[in-house]
């Protein structure tokens, strides 16, 4: 008995896992490469739920994202923002390309739009989006909110907040959901103060969730568990803000 549980376990788990495709795409003329996943039975109002990866770009990490959500019978599409040739390999290249992409909003967004179409075209309603992201790809779904995309949410894990303080604050039309660690280092308070004033400014519908003793990272197991480092993995913040994150998919998708 035990060992045909295991069995089908196992064939559960490679059906997941055979779900995840790359696929390749196209920015202006950067060559991308991304990766959809594909539920097996999707939602009534085929959801997709756009992933935007941190600073290092595409990981283990946001393809295992990917795939839970494609069990959960959301369309899934991890975003390649760097494009082809382009992928860093030291934390000098990563902080680099990242902070480009801050400093150059159009062109984060241009990379976030171009992942939104590939998601679409794998089989997503265009009109029932979600954006999320981790770390640097946090400030990037917050980005597809202030660039006015067709999306329904936006849920940043221990994202970046700022903005250019010369950049206006807009209007913010989809849902708001920050899952925060309330002792990150890269998340001082005066950006979060900015960021509360530009949700009240953009009559945004908005949530913002602090996690104690969690800093940056802490979704992230490779980041280790030394919160004297500004970044570490805290296993209670990393189930709690899942929970969250999945209580707002059901608030926008509902399946019951």
């Amino acid at each position: 008995m035990k060992k045909s549980i295991v069995i089908l376990l196992a064939l559960m788990s490679a059906q997941i896992q055979a779900q995840l495709k790359e696929v390749a795409y196209t920015e202006g003329t950067q060559k991308l490469k991304g990766f959809a996943a594909v539920p097996a039975k999707a939602l009534k109002q085929k959801p997709g739920v756009l992933v935007l990866p941190a600073w290092f770009g595409i990981n283990q990490h946001v393809k295992d994202v990917a795939q839970e959500l494609s069990a959960l019978g959301y369309h899934a599409f991890v975003a390649d923002i760097y494009g082809v040739g382009n992928y860093p390999t030291t934390p000098a290249q990563a902080g680099e390309r990242a902070g480009y992409y801050k400093s150059h909003p159009e062109e984060y967004q241009k990379r976030i739009k171009a992942a939104l179409d590939a998601l679409i075209k794998s089989g997503a309603d265009a009109n029932n989006i979600v954006v999320i992201g981790y770390c640097f790809g946090g400030t990037g779904a917050l980005e597809a909110a202030r660039a006015g995309m067709n999306i329904k949410g936006v849920v940043t894990f221990h994202g970046g907040l700022g903005k250019d303080a010369a950049r206006s604050n807009v209007e913010i039309k989809p849902k708001v959901l920050v899952l925060n660690g309330a002792d990150d280092p890269h998340v001082p308070q005066k950006d979060i103060e900015a960021f509360e004033k530009e949700m009240r400014d953009g009559h945004a519908d908005w949530q913002f969730i602090n996690y104690a003793n969690a800093v940056h990272a802490f979704t992230e197991k490779e980041a280790g568990n030394d919160n004297s480092k500004g970044a570490a993995y805290n296993e209670r913040a990393d189930k709690r803000s899942w929970k969250h994150f999945l209580l707002f998919l059901e608030e926008l998708f509902p399946t019951k």
